[in-house]
């Protein structure tokens, strides 16, 4: 999905929140630039964090918008916040999952500058992608409440939709081993389970039941393949100098895992456990 796949009022709608933002380039200007972001959605390999996750997180701020103070610099921060992204797996492990809110949030700041956007909202739109990375608004912060209640919205999706998004992130990450990703999104859901509260905007607390809902269900299935895992033989290794396991194919994580599989992509040439990186925190929402 690129340009051209783009719903048609997409591309007007960037224009109206960049002249909204006071933007002071030309309408041709403001396009191309809007043109360059969903070709960055629409790249290969984002399965979840494409152009249709941006056309989501979108319609949840105007779901919102009535609680925001500044909707146009919302729209901005929406369409910057994952445009630069890399699921490869040295990003995948360096920069919190691929999704990289500090480029994303440097680029903003150049080509809305270059556009004429006003210093302070191009700061706070910077500010406003940047706060992405831990979900996290400051209290009185409704802009950034509804944002992050925009981008976290996926979690209180139907049954159906959930397991999609599952299969979608996890088709960004396949190059991770199964228990690595598995451990890594445990720990994510777990995070989660503890706030005392997902959505922090008042008509985004609309979503908090089913979202908790669908983050148990996932968590709990979660933790039965890693004790299936857990139990699991581990592997014994031929004999020989270059003896090592065989890399496994990881499931997607709807799906149960393959235990020998892990336990192959999860072992060293001694037939041990290899020394595990830190985790990526991929798969956030």
């Amino acid at each position: 999905m690129g340009v051209y796949d783009a719903p048609q009022w997409l591309l007007s709608s960037w224009s109206r929140s960049c002249e909204g933002a006071g933007a002071t380039a030309s309408a041709e200007e403001i396009r191309a630039v809007g043109s360059r972001l969903v070709d960055r959605w629409s790249e290969p390999g984002r399965h979840f964090h494409n152009l249709k996750h941006l056309l989501h997180v979108l319609s949840r701020v105007d779901e919102l918008a009535e609680e925001t103070h500044e909707p146009d610099l919302v729209r901005l921060a929406a369409w910057y916040h994952g445009a630069i992204f890399d699921a490869a797996e040295k990003a995948a492990y360096a920069n919190r999952g691929g999704e990289d809110e500090v480029g994303s949030a440097e680029l903003a700041r150049t080509e809305l500058t270059a556009l004429g956007v006003p210093e302070r909202s191009v700061e706070r739109v910077v500010h406003l992608v940047t706060a992405l990375a831990r979900h996290a608004a400051a209290p009185g912060d409704f802009d950034c409440a509804v944002l992050c209640d925009a981008d976290l919205a996926v979690l209180a999706a139907e049954p159906q939709r959930y397991k999609a998004y599952l299969k979608e992130v996890r088709a960004e990450y396949a190059h991770v081993p199964v228990e690595d990703y598995l451990r890594a999104r445990s720990a994510i859901l777990t995070k989660l389970q503890q706030r005392p509260a997902l959505f922090a905007s008042p008509l985004g607390a609309a979503w908090e039941e089913p979202a908790r809902q669908n983050v148990a269900a996932e968590l709990h299935r979660i933790r039965k393949e890693l004790a299936a895992l857990d139990a699991a033989p581990q592997d014994t290794p031929e004999a020989g100098p270059d003896a090592g396991a065989a890399p496994g194919t990881a499931p997607t994580v709807a799906e149960p895992a393959a235990g020998t599989s892990a336990r192959a992509s999860g072992t060293g040439a001694d037939g041990g456990r290899r020394p595990r990186r830190g985790l990526p925190t991929f798969g956030r929402r």
